[in-house]
């Protein structure tokens, strides 16, 4: 098929289809327009994505990614949808289909491994019928799969650099916009923790979580970035002053931690050769050293907490929740309750504070080994990724392990981002391996014959 679509008489028809799909759609456009406007403007919308994929399809993907951060709900004809995840969906299904081929072995392996989570969940969709089941299975592939086919789009497609540099910028804005309204909550001497407001709510962990991503990328800051240290280090400051806002304890332990990492891994190395910008590539030891403190600040208001012996403060009711959730999957140990189980009044009424607990309840110890399967496998499969393109990867994917542990795991951002960000990275690996190898073909087409006696 592909030999055929290469030849003339292959263009000339795939021309041909593409011309009879457009005006098609047109005329659906049209006629869909006067009685359902909101479907026409849709299919309006996809006809535009189409075309715009067509010519470069990196388009779309890059234009989500600083729409990721944005958990707004839609809540347009009778939907329940973010608008990261509703970005997310479109660019996954256009990234299904353009997504640059073949797939680095590093890529393969991750999309084998959301495979394998998604095979072990299925038991469960299948012993508890009810369609939020479903729905979450699908949903928890196109946060893990379809994010990293997203990155991947971008990575490969040569725009790395513009697309976490879009990420950052919306990063920015929410650090800047938290920074402002807590700095008028604080003027009016109330010091508890910052929940954004405006221009929508936002629990203080989600905007704690998020910036905390955007903080590691820019304190990673991998050269194929193209951010100078200066900049990197006024980012990361602006959003960890954002983070210490918002007094999101889940997110200031998971970015100490993963600091620790990025700091103490060493330059990484392209066919076995260090660059000279990985060499010169310098982190701030004060950012490490501020490391110390923040985790002592988390030790401290958790121990205050257990002292003061508040049933009902945030330490005590995490180990009420975590001690009724592990009571409730003794119910159905094997295959769980199914997904978005706390959504149709099935036992409890909340949603695990645990990525673990969230699974073993949800989808039972045969739902759990595929979870466990795929954020270990995801883990090591990317430490061991050139550092030049690893460390930034594996770092957000274990930020968001580390904060998962006391918070929501399988909600929307909070998942897709470091998987977006781990398929960048991976797809600029590709790219810069492929170049490497055309400039070694070149190299040695280049070199004289040698005349043999």
């Amino acid at each position: 098929m592909t030999a055929f679509l290469e030849t003339r008489a292959g263009r000339v028809l795939a021309w041909v289809a593409g011309v009879a799909l457009v005006a098609l759609l047109a005329v659906a456009v049209g006629r869909l327009m006067p009685s359902a406007p909101l479907l026409g403007v849709t299919v309006a919308l996809v006809v535009l994505a189409l075309g715009i994929t067509a010519a470069e399809p990196a388009a779309v993907p890059l234009l989500v990614m600083p729409v990721l951060l944005v958990a707004a709900r839609l809540g347009v004809g009778g939907l329940d949808l973010s608008i990261s995840d509703a970005a997310l969906l479109g660019a996954t299904l256009l990234a299904l289909v353009f997504a640059p081929r073949p797939f680095s072995p590093p890529m393969r392996n991750l999309l084998w491994l959301s495979a394998l989570y998604q095979f072990a969940t299925l038991f469960t969709v299948i012993a508890n019928p009810y369609a939020e089941n479903l729905i979450e299975w699908f949903h928890a592939w196109m946060l893990v799969a379809g994010a990293l086919l997203v990155g991947w789009t971008v990575g490969r497609g040569g725009h790395a650099k513009l697309g976490l540099s879009l990420f950052l910028a919306a990063a920015l804005v929410l650090a800047l916009v938290t920074i402002a309204q807590g700095a008028l909550q604080f003027a009016r001497g109330q010091f508890g923790p910052v929940y954004v407001w405006w221009p929508y709510g936002m629990h203080k962990n989600f905007v704690g979580t998020a910036l905390g991503f955007g903080a590691i990328v820019a304190y990673a800051r991998p050269e194929w970035m193209g951010w100078s240290r200066r900049w990197s280090l006024a980012a990361f400051w602006v959003m960890a002053l954002g983070i210490l806002f918002t007094q999101s304890r889940q997110a200031i332990l998971a970015l100490g931690v993963v600091l620790l990492l990025v700091a103490l891994r060493r330059p990484g190395a392209i066919d076995g050769v260090t660059s000279e910008a990985a060499v010169r590539q310098r982190r701030s030891k004060a950012i490490v050293l501020a490391v110390v403190p923040a985790l002592v600040l988390v030790g401290t208001l958790v121990k205050d907490q257990v002292e003061e012996g508040n049933q009902f403060n945030s330490v005590f009711q995490r180990i009420e929740w975590f001690q009724e959730t592990l009571a409730f999957w003794a119910q159905s140990p094997w295959v769980g309750h199914g997904l978005r189980f706390w959504t149709v009044g099935r036992g409890l009424g909340y949603q695990p504070p645990n990525a673990e607990l969230e699974v073993l309840a949800s989808a039972g110890v045969v739902g759990l080994l595929g979870f466990l399967a795929l954020v270990v496998g995801t883990v090591v499969i990317l430490w061991r990724v050139d550092p030049v393109y690893g460390t930034v990867a594996v770092a957000v994917v274990l930020s968001r392990l580390v904060q998962s542990q006391l918070d929501l795991f399988w909600v929307a951002v909070q998942t897709s981002v470091p998987f977006v960000v781990a398929g960048v990275a991976l797809g600029v690996e590709a790219l810069e391996r492929e170049r490497h190898e055309l400039r070694a073909a070149e190299a040695l087409r280049a070199r004289p014959a040698v005349a043999v006696p």
